[in-house]
């Protein structure tokens, strides 16, 4: 009779299926994902308090006036607006820039995970003391640092439990913490700020947060290539050189799939960031708690039955089309796009079921964009992809565009119409790109095998 597992244990695979002990492994990260997606939108979610908190009583001192005095002229006599989204690009840019430093990292990876847990979890708590704006800006920093050290190490582990056949589902459950971490973020913000303050909202998550960053420092690294047949252990001493970066850029599946989702995160991240207060200050919503609570509500189901359905039917049409997570990511954003443009005309409350139909096709490629980035990649070197993804797509795509909202609604006299419409396009060029990355997946993925036996 075998020895029971212990909660995190990894033993070697059956060649058929996951890792034992992946289950525990899994569940963890999910919670993990989950309650990083709360802290994420917590700001989204009291955007008009903390404007109302530096910016109401006149130009701020210090660091955020020298700021305003340097946007005043691009964008007018207020910039609010820009400044808050300056927010969201701190965070952003901390978190892009590390992440690749962290991705190359050779200690355990549950170590890794637990530091960032701890850090963010204690910054973003840090995120309600603050008395500037200038302190807020440095503490959103530090929750992106955190970040950085799970975001692409937590992929990483996921695709050393479960073979290639049965990635594309369980990202998909993994990812599934995105619209409902970002959902109970906007809900949970919303009423903690209504009823204790905007301060309450970020202090509520610190001590879950800490609980699952120590509870990460007991969990067990599966081996590297564990899921893949590899038939030596040289995935645990490689580390990705400059070479290996080139390669990257060499593999056109890798690239197709970096450009749609930079394209897709460009749009959704200012969108996201800004819609609670769009809905709320530009369509005349009087009720911020319950935009919020109606927004987590349609985000948390939309976004959970997109996320699982497009990991499903990935994998499903994979035996028949050898491109499907490329195909399906592409289809589901090019039907979003109308759906956004539409939201921007139709009148509350018939707005919302475009909303929720925009949610649920946005979130279809959250599964197969990522499942297209383990198997194309040789498994030594899947945190590094993952980490230079995470680069590019965020340089290049939310680090920006709340900030690019913010300053047209303020230079277009408060008009966050033509800042969405802008953004929306995005949608729309994601989502043929994407289209264009199917016929090369199959080669590329099969390159990753060969590499496996060299």
């Amino acid at each position: 009779m075998s020895t029971p597992l212990k909660p995190g244990e990894c033993k070697p695979p059956d060649r058929s299926g996951a890792v034992p002990g992946a289950r525990w492994a899994v569940f963890l990260l999910i919670a993990i994902s989950l309650f990083n997606y709360i802290d994420r939108q917590v700001l989204a979610a009291v955007v008009p308090y903390v404007r109302e908190a530096f910016f109401a009583h006149g130009t701020p001192h210090g660091f955020a006036g020298w700021l305003v005095g340097l946007l005043q002229p691009l964008l007018g006599a207020k910039p609010e607006n820009a400044m808050i989204g300056l927010l969201a690009m701190a965070f952003m840019v901390t978190y892009m820039v590390l992440a690749p430093l962290f991705g190359l990292l050779r200690i355990k990876r549950w170590w890794i995970i637990g530091f960032g847990v701890v850090l963010w979890t204690i910054a973003s708590g840090a995120s309600g003391l603050a008395m500037t704006f200038g302190a807020l800006l440095l503490t959103r920093c530090f929750v992106g640092v955190g970040e950085a050290a799970y975001g692409p190490v937590a992929p990483d582990i996921i695709s050393d439990l479960y073979p290639a056949s049965q990635r594309g589902k369980v990202l998909s459950w993994f990812y599934m913490a995105i619209p409902v971490g970002s959902a109970l973020g906007y809900v949970l913000g919303g009423l903690v700020a209504s009823t204790l303050g905007w301060r309450w909202a970020f202090y509520a998550v610190v001590p879950p947060g800490i609980l699952l960053g120590l509870w990460s420092l007991f969990m067990r690294d599966p081996k590297r290539g564990n899921a893949d047949a590899m038939k030596d252990s040289s995935a645990e001493s490689h580390k990705a050189s400059l070479k290996d970066y080139k390669r990257f850029l060499k593999n056109k599946s890798y690239v197709l799939c970096t450009l749609g989702g930079t394209a897709m995160t460009f749009a959704i991240g200012g969108i996201a960031f800004w819609i609670p207060d769009y809905i709320h200050e530009f369509r005349g919503v009087a009720n911020l708690a319950q935009v919020n609570l109606t927004f987590g509500l349609i985000l948390v189901v939309s976004g959970l039955l997109g996320t699982l359905a497009g990991g499903m039917i990935g994998d499903k049409l994979k035996a028949r089309y050898s491109g499907s997570y490329f195909l399906v990511s592409g289809a589901a954003m090019i039907v979003a796009f109308p759906f956004f443009v539409a939201m921007l005309y139709v009148p509350f409350p018939w707005a919302w079921v475009c909303i929720a139909i925009g949610c649920f096709c946005l979130f279809f490629n959250t599964g197969p964009s990522n499942a297209i980035l383990a198997n194309v990649t040789h498994p030594a070197l899947r945190a590094s992809a993952f980490a230079l993804n995470i680069l590019v797509i965020h340089a290049f795509g939310d680090v920006i565009s709340p900030l690019v909202i913010g300053a047209i609604t303020d230079a277009t006299g408060k008009n966050m119409n033509i800042a969405f419409l802008v953004v929306s396009v995005l949608v729309l060029v994601g989502g043929i790109i994407w289209l264009f990355g199917a016929k090369h997946l199959a080669r590329d993925e099969q390159r990753a095998l060969d590499q496996l036996k060299d």
